[in-house]
């Protein structure tokens, strides 16, 4: 578990990489490990001309996250999973308030770690599925220096759009949505629905950003 809270940093432009597809041009949508190689290029390439510019205003660096990382994640299928059996009862009011205040929880936390990415390489291994299929697992690791590897699986699921998005992160083994759904049941167990999402609201406005 200490390896994935040290990798987690590497998720945000690894986010962004997979999302710059619908925002750069076109990419053909096949093959998803092309596109997460093609539009890594491109968004490494913007992060080198901003850095200067977010060193100074870093509150620019949501304008790409929104940009970018919106359009490449299923939120609603992600927020499904999180809540489990409580998406189930909730309401089209909540179901619409927590999509909402969990994509700022993970849009303010990308943003955070991008501006620390300090440029590592990656190396992609020969992914897991079938496209045609349209569910694979695009594998990368990111080699760090004196240290181990870090290994960052994207669960991808192609909508019916033709795009292909991100429905979960694995680093090191350990799923980003499998914590939240543990950490989010074991409030719900002491709380309702509507004090979890007015936490979480709480949460995103008081990070000091937007």
């Amino acid at each position: 578990m200490r390896r994935g809270c040290r990798a987690l940093p590497l998720l945000a432009p690894l986010a962004l990489w997979l999302a710059a597809a619908q925002a750069a041009a076109p990419v053909p949508e096949a093959d998803p490990v092309a596109v997460v190689r093609t539009t890594a290029e491109r968004v490494l390439a913007g992060l080198e001309r901003e850095r200067e510019i977010l060193a100074a205003h870093p509150e620019r660096i949501y304008d790409l996250v929104d940009t970018y990382v919106l359009p490449r994640f299923d939120f609603e299928a992600m927020a499904r999973f999180v809540l489990g059996r409580h998406w189930r009862r909730a309401t089209p009011a909540q179901r619409r308030r927590f999509v909402e205040e969990f994509r700022a929880l993970l849009v303010r936390s990308y943003a955070t770690a991008l501006l620390e990415y300090g440029g590592e390489p990656i190396e992609y291994l020969p992914p897991r599925g079938d496209p045609a299929e349209g569910e694979v697992t695009v594998r990368t690791r990111i080699p760090q220096p004196g240290g181990f590897p870090v290994e960052i699986d994207y669960r991808m699921r192609r909508g019916a759009d033709g795009h292909w998005r991100v429905i979960d992160v694995v680093v090191d083994g350990v799923s980003l949505l499998t914590n939240y759904r543990s950490s989010f049941a074991a409030e719900l167990r002491r709380r309702s629905l509507d004090a979890l999402i007015r936490t979480l609201a709480a949460r995103n406005r008081g990070d000091g950003g937007r």
